[in-house]
């Protein structure tokens, strides 16, 4: 091949990506909605084939395992409001607690940064003022955003059925445009990607499972109001690897000084969080989540950057597995095994020593 051919061939792969890139970015409102639905359809592949084997007909099967991943999103929608309900209890309080809170801030502002209160408050008002006709349309901007909550969520549902009902009509589609030498191939790829996303979400939901019973059990001993809100609030956010566990806790920080909570009470939240993390690190990682996803940590980071960057907070959510399907492609296509083994782990062995293998080795050698 020619240099100038050569030359030529790069600039079509790199117009290909960057046009790739640009489409993904412009038809986010669209995509991110199926591509969830794919991902939660792969999730529920194997209890639908389950049911399906028990004689139940296909639209049935389909529905119900929807109709349960449904039920436990409403669950977990009325705890959090009955949470949310018995925190506004103390919200005369927690607003008070907040109030002197701020005006502590504002003392230590004065005296160490030599900014007078009236120069705060001038401050204060300028930036107010600054903010006033965005404050005008914050009503408008939080009726539209619920509406498009609902809307995405109601297509979520029914993308989700959908996929797990034409989930054999969408494989023989596959098959159907590959050349007849690669079909097994294809197949193979098809049956990995179900099974690694689906073992990656099921995992992870475990995960955050067990993440809400540590944070309550924490969060209780120290004596934060609402400990089962803010909970369920770390290990949602759980979905957004190394950044959603700390805004989790953040969040549990400020609540705790709204609150009228002292600084024993901070470092408690503190202590938890690296407790959890400890935990989550490795024990449960390894045991629950294991190498379903063998991503090194440098694809992982850029990963998430790039889905923030691309589709916002759903694009971190969706990053993770996502890089994984891509990885299994690339995996068992033999032109992309080296992209392949350049998002996954250094050490092929082990990617992450766990506690439970360490005491495992210890054992061993007595």
């Amino acid at each position: 091949m020619t240099p100038q051919a050569t030359t030529k061939r790069a600039a079509y792969f790199v117009a290909t990506i960057l046009l790739f890139i640009a489409g993904i970015y412009v038809a986010a409102p669209f995509l991110i909605p199926i591509v969830l639905a794919a991902l939660l359809a792969m999730l529920l592949t194997g209890t639908a084939e389950w049911l399906e084997k028990r004689g139940i007909n296909k639209g049935l099967a389909s529905f119900i395992p929807v109709l349960a991943l449904v039920g436990m999103v409403t669950l977990l929608f009325f705890i959090l409001s009955w949470q949310v309900s018995r925190l506004a209890d103390d919200f005369e309080e927690m607003k008070k607690g907040f109030i002197d809170n701020v005006r502590a801030i504002r003392e230590w502002v004065s005296d160490t940064l030599d900014i007078g209160i009236a120069e705060q408050e001038k401050m204060l008002n300028e930036q107010k003022n600054g903010t006033t006709g965005q404050a005008d349309n914050l009503l408008l901007s939080f009726i539209n955003t619920l509406t498009n909550v609902v809307v995405n969520t109601v297509l979520i549902v029914v993308y989700t059925f959908l996929l797990l009902f034409y989930r054999s009509h969408l494989k023989k589609f596959a098959l159907r445009i590959v050349p007849a030498g690669k079909k097994q191939n294809v197949d193979r790829i098809i049956r990995k990607s179900v099974g690694v996303s689906g073992r990656y979400l099921t995992g992870l939901f475990s995960m955050i499972v067990m993440l809400w019973v540590m944070y309550s059990i924490g969060f209780g001993i120290v004596g934060l109001k609402g400990a089962i809100f803010f909970a369920i609030l770390c290990g949602v956010l759980e979905i957004v690897p190394f950044f959603g566990n700390f805004v989790g806790n953040l969040i549990a920080v400020f609540a705790v000084l709204a609150q009228g909570g002292d600084g024993s009470m901070v470092l408690g939240i503190l202590a938890v969080y690296l407790i959890v993390q400890f935990l989550q690190t490795y024990i449960l990682e390894p045991l629950v989540v294991g190498e379903q996803v063998n991503i090194n940590p440098l694809f992982t980071i850029m990963g998430l950057a790039a889905g923030e960057l691309l589709w916002g907070i759903a694009g971190m959510a969706l990053a993770i597995p996502v890089i994984g399907i891509i990885k299994t492609i690339c995996d068992n296509v033999p032109e992309l095994e080296a992209y392949g083994m350049l998002i996954g782990p250094a050490n092929v062995r082990k990617n992450r020593a766990s506690l439970l293998h360490f005491l495992k080795r210890k054992n061993e050698r007595k």
